[in-house]
């Protein structure tokens, strides 16, 4: 890796370097800012004295809520996109056109209001509807929720899970919907007519020729959009989802270690969306 290293790479590593040395320079002298890096893992993993045991801490917490509302709203979001794409290639217009609108306007509007307009218009209200509240406070008071717990975290906060998950899902779909769209459209017309020649239905080519294929080419940009919904999924501590970015504010109101806390965030983030990226990388060199 350092053989391949030529003057203008060690020229940007200095002027990186120092960068990040006057950045430093300016918090240690102009702010006179005094850092406590030491305490940083004990709000990661914290020691229980009482049970002598270790626990997960308000920053693995909020690391943990952040997987599980990316896995799930992930998979939602998957779901949505894939029948808004069919939607975009329907021959009916009336349909076209509302699943033309539906990603228009949410692609186009700023993600923050989006959130605000789904989590009280709709996610809330669904909330409400099923009485989430109750059922997960009758699991979160049950002796066996272990399975729960492991699943959606501690159950008393179900509800926000879900109002997350929701939102998130919701908002991503639109440029999941657009992904399969193109991926749908990239299939030569002549397959289609030659299902259609041997008798197929509509349903019947989209389901055995061209979402087979679809797929396939839309891969690598889900992935991507996989690992931009990782990071969209901060967007939904505004609306008190108990995720990573919302623990990481609980955090500096109550310790004041500003930098501290928002560079270990910072490389939760890194580090989770990096490896992601390679592991996707290394799939898609075996898959080709």
């Amino acid at each position: 890796m350092l053989k391949k290293l030529r003057w203008p790479d060690y020229l940007i590593l200095a002027v990186l370097a120092g960068f990040f040395g006057y950045v430093w320079y300016t918090i240690e002298g102009t702010l006179n800012y005094k850092w406590r890096w030491e305490l940083i893992p004990s709000y990661i993993v914290g020691w229980h004295s009482g049970r002598e045991e270790y626990f997960a801490n308000i920053l693995l917490q909020g690391l943990a809520a952040t997987i599980r509302i990316s896995i799930y709203a992930s998979i939602l979001a998957l779901i949505f996109g894939t029948v808004l794409g069919i939607a975009r290639c329907s021959t009916n217009l009336t349909v076209r056109m509302l699943a033309r609108t539906y990603l228009e306007c949410l692609r186009n509007v700023p993600p923050v209001v989006v959130v605000f307009i789904f989590f009280f218009f709709l996610s809330q209200q669904l909330i409400d509807a099923l009485n989430l509240d109750r059922w997960a406070r009758g699991i979160a008071r049950a002796e066996n929720n272990g399975v729960w717990e492991f699943l959606f975290g501690e159950m008393r906060r179900f509800p926000s899970l879900v109002s997350g998950v929701i939102v998130l899902a919701l908002f991503e779909s639109a440029f999941v919907g657009e992904i399969v769209r193109a991926g749908i459209q990239s299939i030569p017309r002549g397959q289609r007519e030659a299902a259609r020649s041997i008798g197929m239905s509509r349903w019947q080519e989209m389901r055995y020729i061209v979402l087979p294929q679809a797929m396939k080419k839309v891969v690598p940009p889900l992935a991507n959009q996989f690992i931009s919904l990782i990071k969209d999924s901060s967007i939904i501590s505004l609306i008190s989802v108990q995720e990573l970015t919302y623990k990481t504010v609980e955090l500096v109101a109550s310790s004041r270690m500003i930098f501290e806390a928002w560079i270990t965030t910072a490389a939760f983030y890194f580090v989770v969306c990096f490896s992601l990226s390679r592991l996707f990388a290394r799939l898609e060199r075996k898959r080709r």
